[in-house]
């Protein structure tokens, strides 16, 4: 948790406090008491006081600037009740209350009148200036006004004061995890190091996908250093006003060699750390620009008054990072944190499931096995989802078919039960679904059939056919991604064969197809005509994928055509096989797609026995 600030009262703290009692004094005197305490007298309208004063009601009035009081002519010896009227601009009133006989003067000038005007002209302004106090201090983090907006941001957690977080509370990230180890060393014993001339690393940055644990590893090398640890990101470094985010980098280092040995963690430092030449032009004025400036002259300064501060950072766009940010001297090293691997899944969701209850039936290694790609974040997102799951079904522990419908709800998204087809298109989309199954089961590369289904899934999938694969696959050859457009196209070949035409079920598997096929032209070189050559440009990102892909690299109309030409024929060999194989499996189409329309969902060792019941044509593509 965040160190507690002890504060003292400070000069403008004081005058804060009294202008405020002041502000609430002169409230209370001047509106407050007047309305609670004052003498109540009724009021009536102008038209009726005149009518009085002429019929000889009137004993005596008392006329002042914002209101007339005026009393009643005494009856049967008792006093006449006193009325208030507000005044109306009347120049022949005087003559009226003169010819009635009517005792009539100005009312006395209020008391103290003086100090309601001294007050009238300076209460104003301090209210003014305290509320304009309060929200700088509100604003600035502290009772500094103005000059707390350059302070630092950044939370510090310290041995003692919050939860401990250990290397032995991140799995998945084994080599990161071992380069780390070196780091807690560093802080651990620095003379061991220094003696024998050795210089300590200032910075490291850590890199990777989002959600696979780069801020986790961070706060784990703090724990098992024991040493102080700034948390800040990137985005509260920059500010409205010019020049404050350079200020919270110089405040930042000066509280870090402060507590030193410690640890500055700077998250998403693309935020700060962008290349100055991005954008088109050098130099300039810009805060992001100057905030850049101030830290890597930080970076190259504040090791030398002996304090051991290393700098860890994080990012998923390193890509777009300033070299001299990344030069050996401010940012040393960089430690890839990448998704994990079967056996790290695994080792994630054993630290996650150690918070639920679980079933005797759950097999986590079966679980790791059927989320491949899936990173830290994702596991743990899982592993609650699982757990939601088995409260809603009033089960006291989490059984293993909650962990496959999390996997479901995760990959294919929730269940529209409330979307209902009618006849038609619920017999299209069991065709169609069942059409990719039976080409996906002959297909290397795309992964074991696990379940078919006809309930409608997320935004748009009317149906789906679940494919997971059966281990992690780092290369995929030219025959695995041909069979992988073939299993793609496998719905709409199958509308194709039963109707004899085709709908727009298709779409996503048609674009799908299309970039993977395009792919394998433009960037992976498996062109027979074009030859090994890359044909995609700009830069890509490392680790962030936004599904557009990048525009070609044409040097002619030849050229583009070519491509064309290569890429149809690849989409129209794999609509070939998979229409033939259909043809071929003709029967078996029809009775599984009988069983999906009268049970919407096909899965386990049904499913399997199945499909060991497809021929194939020829050897998988």
């Amino acid at each position: 948790m965040p160190i507690k600030e002890q504060r003292t009262p400070t000069p403008s703290r004081l005058i804060g406090n009294i202008l405020l009692a002041v502000s609430a004094l002169f409230l209370i005197t001047n509106f407050i008491l007047p309305f609670v305490l004052g003498p109540q007298i009724p009021g009536v309208p102008y038209s009726l006081f005149i009518h009085q004063v002429q019929a000889g009601e009137v004993e005596r009035v008392q006329v002042g600037q914002n209101q007339i009081k005026f009393q009643l002519k005494t009856v049967n010896n008792e006093p006449g009740t006193v009325f208030s009227t507000t005044p109306i601009f009347d120049l022949g009133l005087p003559k009226l209350l003169e010819e009635k006989g009517v005792e009539f003067a100005a009312a006395p000038p209020p008391k103290n009148a003086w100090f309601t005007s001294v007050l009238g002209w300076v209460i104003p302004p301090l209210i003014f200036v305290a509320i304009w106090q309060f929200f700088i201090r509100r604003g600035g983090g502290g009772p500094q006004g103005v000059l707390s907006i350059g302070k630092s941001k950044a939370k510090v957690y310290v041995e003692g004061e919050s939860a401990k977080t250990t290397f032995a509370d991140v799995a998945g990230v084994q080599e990161a995890k071992a380069e780390l180890v070196e780091i807690v060393d560093f802080l651990k014993t620095p003379g061991r190091y220094t003696e024998i001339g050795a210089r300590i690393p200032k910075g490291v940055l850590l890199v990777g996908p989002p959600g696979t644990g780069k801020t986790l590893l961070a706060k784990a090398v703090a724990g098992e250093a024991g040493v102080p640890f700034f948390s800040i990101s990137g985005s509260e470094f920059v500010e409205l006003f010019v020049g404050v985010g350079s200020s919270r980098v110089r405040d930042l280092f000066e509280q870090a060699k402060k507590q030193a040995p410690c640890i500055v963690f700077i998250d998403e430092l693309d935020a700060i750390g962008k290349s100055r030449s991005s954008g088109g032009f050098y130099g300039g004025n810009d805060e992001r620009e100057q905030t850049l400036n101030q830290l890597l002259a930080e970076m190259d300064g504040f090791s030398a008054e002996g304090a051991t501060v290393i700098v860890l950072a994080a990012t998923n766009r390193p890509e777009v990072l300033d070299p001299a940010l990344l030069r050996p001297g401010r940012f040393d090293r960089q430690v890839l944190v990448d998704r994990p691997d079967l056996s790290g899944r695994e080792a994630i969701l054993k630290i996650h499931a150690q918070k639920v209850k679980l079933g005797e039936d759950v097999n986590l290694k079966a679980i790791a096995t059927r989320t491949p790609g899936f990173a830290g974040a994702d596991l743990a997102n899982l592993v609650n989802e699982a757990a939601l799951l088995a409260a809603r079904n009033q089960r006291s522990n989490v059984a293993q078919e909650d962990f496959a419908e999390a996997i479901e709800r995760v990959v294919a998204g929730l269940e529209k039960k409330s979307r209902v087809l009618n006849d038609k298109e619920k017999k299209i989309v069991a065709y169609h679904e069942v059409g990719h199954a039976l080409v996906g089961s002959l297909m290397g590369g795309s992964g074991r059939v696990e379940k078919i289904s006809i309930v409608p899934r997320g935004m748009a999938a009317l149906g789906y056919t679940l494919q997971l694969p059966t281990e992690d696959r780092f290369l995929m050859d030219e025959a695995e991604l041909r069979g992988q457009i073939a299993t793609l196209l496998g719905g709409r070949s199958a509308e194709e064969v039963v109707f004899n035409s085709v709908t727009t079920g298709a779409t996503n598997d048609l674009q799908r197809a299309t970039d993977l096929a395009e792919r394998m032209v433009t960037t992976y070189g498996m062109s027979k005509i074009l030859g090994p050559l890359a044909y995609q440009q700009g830069q890509q990102a490392m680790f962030l994928d936004n599904g557009a892909p990048n525009p070609r690299r044409i040097g002619s109309e030849e050229t583009a055509q070519a491509i064309d030409r290569e890429v149809k024929e690849i989409v129209e060999t794999a609509h070939q096989q998979a229409l033939d194989t259909l043809r071929l499996n003709r029967d078996l189409f029809e009775e599984i797609t009988t069983q999906l329309l009268e049970t919407e969902v096909i899965e386990g060792e049904k499913l399997q026995s199945l499909l060991k019941q497809v021929q194939a044509i020829m050897p998988p593509l």
